[in-house]
């Protein structure tokens, strides 16, 4: 058991389950990815060059979303982790990196990007769109409880409080309580309760069969919602998902203000 008297042990022990989550899910979800028609099909140029900004879940980091990163590539798309590190900083903060790394993407690319997020990572990704349309040509919410993010998991709230334990004595990078009960809570919090703007479509992704994260919170109103049946760390590995993903992704990587029949003709 880790303790708070030791300023990493609560990192390291999320980074240790983390990896343990991830490998197991790995091992269930990953052969049957691998053989499924969405992995090998496909067109290589499907993505036609479109950004797209890999934000990965709660105790997480670009690795998660490796799986995502190269299928995406595959089909022509221009995926890029969001370089946040470990997802268990304040949210403000974590916020304003990712609408950073999102102005570089869309600038490098040429036109507004897809936010792709998983978990933790699906709301922050929500944040931004409300924040910066601009530069959201979709977006994409798995295993995301946008409807109340301290709704997950009673293990994984405790551990975030934990978190904010550590800030508390001088542990740089971490939650803090502001994140749960002051200004930062109460402004995301609002945020995440804006719609969507009109010209952001999204897609919400959600399992009942997560345990993490209470289904019902990721049904956001202003999204696609799409049920699938994996569990919460596998949903990035699931075939289904990305079966869900790809005709909504193609529709998203045509060059802005073009409709359907343009690109179809």
């Amino acid at each position: 058991m880790w303790s708070l008297k030791r300023p990493g042990g609560a990192v390291g022990a999320l980074r240790a389950a983390g990896r343990e989550q991830v490998v197991l899910a790995t091992a269930a979800m990953l052969p049957r990815l691998l053989r499924h028609p969405v992995w090998r099909g496909g067109r290589s140029r499907q993505g036609a060059g479109r950004g797209v900004l890999l934000v990965p879940g709660f105790g997480f980091g670009d690795r998660s979303l490796m799986v995502a990163h190269r299928w995406l590539r595959s089909r022509g798309y221009r995926p890029e982790g969001a370089r946040i590190g470990l997802n268990i900083g304040c949210t403000t903060t974590l916020l304003e990196r990712v609408e950073r790394r999102l102005e570089d993407h869309a600038e490098a690319t040429g036109g507004r990007v897809v936010v792709l997020g998983q978990s933790r990572g699906g709301w922050l990704g929500r944040l931004v769109a409300v924040r910066r349309p601009d530069l959201v040509r979709g977006l994409v919410m798995l295993a995301s409880p946008v409807l109340d993010p301290l709704g997950a998991h009673p293990g994984t709230v405790r551990i975030a409080r934990a978190l904010t334990r550590l800030s508390a004595v001088g542990v740089p990078g971490l939650l803090d309580d502001d994140c749960f009960t002051g200004t930062c809570y109460r402004d995301n919090v609002r945020r995440l309760a804006a719609p969507l703007p009109a010209d952001v479509p999204a897609v919400a992704v959600y399992s009942r069969n997560d345990a993490v994260v209470p289904w019902r919170l990721c049904r956001d109103p202003d999204a696609e919602c799409v049920e699938v049946r994996s569990c919460h760390t596998a949903m990035g590995l699931d075939p289904d998902v990305y079966a869900a993903l790809e005709p909504r992704l193609a529709d998203w990587a045509r060059p802005d203000g073009e409709s359907p029949e343009e690109s179809s003709g």
